[in-house]
């Protein structure tokens, strides 16, 4: 077997976290205190937007619109409701006017105009009875928020004989990042006590199971310390938020979980405290380093996209990851040196333990007799893990027994679960992401449903060049003649600029007007043209996804084959576990489409269905659960690859890794699904689905792609499993690393196993 020069380099680095464990938590303290200060207001810095591409056609014109016309582009909308009157009655048009003259007084808004000054049809019901004003408020997201801030109060409610509310895409956007901010603290205040009655129940001590709350607390104070550092520098979606919490939780838990348990277990071997913290990191150590890197690197893929939404999970997955990671094999081991035999402390499961030990064989807590120090936890150490771990064992050695069935009914139920998403349709996020009662929800829900055309679904097509009015006007009437256009208005010039106002005749980002946004891209004009409205950056975004979508995967896929080549000195297992790993996100993805695409469930979960989902949410998904179930998969085969390494047993290593690790991944995904959930009862619908989305993604991985699949495919598969070629053989025994030390195996064994192993290692 080849021999493992991790521990002797592993041995110093315990050497050096446990030396001076007061000092390390001390400055852990200190630097935590620091990160509050640090990250203290990080939210006000944040955007509420982030889904265009930067460097699309879009964007562009939606800019220069923005600078050379800005009454072409209002993002502030004021809905004049005149009740029983008409809109045109002679005291609700002096009130209006009223209201329009002390607008364009507001410092900050420009380009202010109103159904009364322009008669525009476009800003009047269809019934009479409301009207708009319109106009924009200069600067970022920050600036728009302090100024909606500081007036609106002062237009919103009755005014003589009209009522008004406030909408328009700012107050979209500003009641979003307030909603979420407040749906963030509610999901914390769920998630932590909730989180802390599972782990207690995992691990019957309450100080056990404040450890993992300690680490996600340090790791979810130091990402909002770095986010805060990034925002100096470029655009971070405030949504970026959630995932910090989640995964600050999750995979902190995750980490302790795994760390923890197998320190009480070398306790329970009789190691002393240091040995025990030792024997930890050279193990669970390394396991929790390959997991946090596969996790991170499934993150990393999203800075491939040019939307800010996009790269702002990745700086907080990044953050959040490794900051987890470095808690957990930092600071915990230092407070493991302290506590020592004490994490045992406050045993809340005392009372269903059925007596100290049972027989002179016991010593510690341990059943002595298994080769190789790998001692057997007794039924006086931990009840409940020793028998769920024989639960575990014999649910392998079913499956196992079942393989080709088990195997073939779960992968074709997770295909099963996953068509819904082959009717995916992908569009905007809008105001309809909010909640039905919020303010600028119900402006925008008012003007979708009472005025004429598709209000807020229109092109604006930008004409840069000198050109003649004939040329304007022949221009208008040949893209007025496209299939889809309702109407065309314009042209607005100023100088050597101007633009059309197209309206299509359908939906805002329907089929029909995504390929009139192609066709106006086509149309041949005498001066420079390009596009934008809703449904070009719809285009725009889908072709940029599109083109960096495989970049995304590729680096995903390639990056975890050489990490789980790494640790299993396998080339078979990185593919079976890169295509399980995709499979267990199918029911996610059938979900999302059937659930919010669709609108079943809609009213139980308190959403608004769009009939599309967003398009970068997908991206997103796939990143974050596929890093979550490599976290699971890394878990599992590095206690699989233990045991193969020790005894050479096939069977017996697949048994003894589900055996080892069933009931603390199960436990591990529960505690992260309880996180998501709490993310998930946001009433902001992206929001919902992300943490839903994963909880499902969560669960479905580890209760049923690594209890039924994972062993019922290497069963199918046999020892050819471990198989590697030579040159890749000899690559691993100089560079890679696995959980366990290098265990002789006994001369029984030796004699039995290692020659077939040999063979089925190196394809002879």
């Amino acid at each position: 077997m080849p021999e493992v020069n991790g521990p002797q380099r592993l041995g110093g680095w315990t050497r050096l976290v446990t030396a001076r464990p007061r000092l390390a938590l001390l400055a852990a303290l200190v630097i935590t205190m620091l990160a509050v200060f640090a990250g203290s207001g990080v939210a006000d810095r944040m955007g509420s937007g982030g889904w265009e591409a930067p460097d699309a056609e879009s964007t562009y014109t939606t800019k220069a619109l923005e600078r050379e016309f800005p009454a072409s582009q209002p993002n502030l909308l004021l809905l004049v409701d005149s009740g029983g009157a008409s809109v045109d009655d002679p005291a609700v048009a002096a009130e209006a006017a009223r209201l329009t003259e002390r607008l364009a007084g507001e410092k900050g808004i420009t380009g202010v105009g109103s159904y009364w000054q322009s008669k525009s049809s476009a800003l009047r019901a269809e019934d009479g009875r409301e009207a708009l004003i319109a106009a924009r408020i200069e600067g970022d997201d920050k600036e728009m928020g302090e100024v909606l801030d500081r007036m609106a109060p002062a237009y919103r409610g009755v005014h003589g004989p009209v009522e008004v509310s406030v909408g328009g895409p700012v107050a979209v956007r500003h009641e979003m990042q307030t909603i979420i901010q407040e749906d963030l603290l509610r999901a914390e205040m769920i998630a932590l006590p909730v989180t802390l009655v599972l782990l207690v129940m995992v691990f019957g001590s309450a100080i056990a199971a404040l450890l993992p709350l300690g680490v996600g607390i340090v790791a979810i104070l130091g990402t909002n310390a770095v986010l805060r550092g990034i925002t100096e520098f470029t655009d971070v979606s405030v949504f970026a938020q959630n995932l910090t919490t989640a995964l600050g939780l999750g995979l902190a838990i995750d980490y302790a979980l795994f760390i923890v348990r197998r320190f009480r277990e070398e306790l329970s071997a009789g190691a002393d405290t240091r040995e025990a913290v030792g024997a930890t990191l050279r193990t669970a150590g390394r396991t929790v380093l390959f997991s946090a890197l596969t996790v991170a690197v499934s993150l990393a893929a999203m800075l491939v996209f040019p939307q800010y939404f996009l790269r702002s999970f990745a700086y907080a997955g990044i953050a959040v990851v490794l900051l987890a990671a470095a808690a957990a094999l930092v600071l915990l081991p230092a407070a493991l040196v302290l506590l020592g035999p004490r994490v045992n402390s406050l045993d809340l499961r005392r009372l269903l333990r059925r007596g100290d030990g049972r027989s002179a064989e016991r010593s510690g807590g341990v059943v002595r007799g298994r080769p190789g120090g790998h001692d057997e936890p007794s039924e006086s150490a931990a009840p409940a893990e020793a028998g769920a771990g024989r639960g575990w064992g014999r649910f392998a050695a079913l499956v196992m027994r079942r393989a080709p069935v088990f195997a073939a009914a779960t992968a074709v139920g997770l295909v099963l679960l996953g068509l819904p998403f082959l009717g995916v349709k992908f569009g905007t996020a809008d105001d309809r992401q909010l909640p039905a009662s919020a303010e600028s929800h119900v402006v925008q829900q008012h003007i979708r449903d009472g005025f004429p055309g598709s209000p807020g679904g229109g092109l604006e097509v930008l004409a840069e060049g000198a050109a003649t009015p004939a040329q304007y006007a022949e221009y208008r009437d040949r893209i007025a003649g496209l299939p889809g256009v309702l109407r065309v208005d314009g042209p607005v010039t100023a100088g050597r600029f101007a633009y059309f106002s197209v309206l299509p005749d359908g939906e805002s980002v329907g089929e029909g007007t995504q390929r009139l946004v192609q066709d106006l891209r086509a149309e041949p004009a005498p001066f420079d043209t390009s596009v934008t409205g809703t449904a070009a950056v719809l285009v725009d975004s889908k072709h940029a996804i599109a083109d960096r979508l495989p970049w995304a995967v590729g680096i995903i896929v390639v990056v975890t084959l050489f990490l789980v080549f790494l640790l299993t000195g396998s080339v078979l297992i990185p593919l079976q576990a890169v295509v399980l790993n995709a499979l267990s996100l199918t029911a996610m993805f059938g979900a999302v489409v059937w659930v919010f695409q669709d609108g079943h469930l809609s009213g139980p979960l308190s959403f608004t269905s769009t009939g599309d989902i967003e398009t970068t949410l997908p991206v997103l998904m796939f990143c974050v659960a596929f890093g979550l179930s490599m976290d699971y998969g890394v878990f599992l085969l590095s206690r699989i690859k233990e045991e193969y390494d020790r005894t050479g047993d096939h069977e017996r290593s697949v048994t003894f890794g589900l055996r080892h690790t069933g009931g603390l991944i199960t436990a591990a995904a529960v505690i992260l699904a309880v996180v998501m959930v709490a993310i998930g009862t946001s009433r902001v619908t992206n929001t919902k689905m992300l943490g839903l989305g994963i909880a499902l993604a969560v669960l479905m991985d580890a209760m049923v792609v690594r209890s039924l699949l994972v062993p019922s495919v290497m069963k199918l598969m046999g020892r050819v499993t471990w198989w590697a070629p030579a040159p890749l053989r000899a690559f691993h025994r100089r560079f890679g690393l696995s959980e366990g030390e290098s265990v002789p195996v006994p001369a029984e064994e030796t004699s039995k196993d290692a020659p077939e192993r040999e063979r089925v290692t190196s394809g002879a």
